[in-house]
């Protein structure tokens, strides 16, 4: 079975910096379009970051200029580089995305459990 694992939450101070990992497990081929989302305790989820398979990337403007998506390909990793955190960038931070495998030949959507980011003022 495929799965999503998130990786690299934590607690920060505001001004600081985190490096979230998501790798894919189980029967893949390789990772589609891929994305970074984000909740807020009483919020919307809202997308944070995109990168496509061919590595075009797409940010939210309220990370614009802060955060990097990147993948490693060989690796079936994404990652997302915060810089700069902001306490209003706290949230769950899910990872999905699109990924082909030997039982899902056209590609499914999948999502991870998530990881807790906490920025302190």
């Amino acid at each position: 079975q495929v799965q999503l694992v998130e990786s690299g939450g934590g607690l920060v101070q505001a001004g600081g910096s985190l490096r979230l990992s998501c790798t894919a497990s189980g029967p893949i081929w390789n990772m589609n379009d891929m994305a970074w989302h984000r909740q807020a305790a009483g919020k919307q989820r809202e997308l944070v970051a995109v990168i496509t398979s061919g590595g075009s990337t797409n940010y939210a403007d309220s990370v614009e200029g802060r955060f990097t998506i990147s993948r490693d390909g060989a690796k079936n990793t994404v990652y997302l580089q915060m810089i700069s955190l902001k306490p209003e960038d706290t949230g769950v931070y899910y990872c999905t995305g699109n990924v082909r495998g030997p039982f899902t030949p056209r590609g499914r959507d999948y999502w991870g459990k998530g990881t807790q980011v906490t920025v302190s003022s």
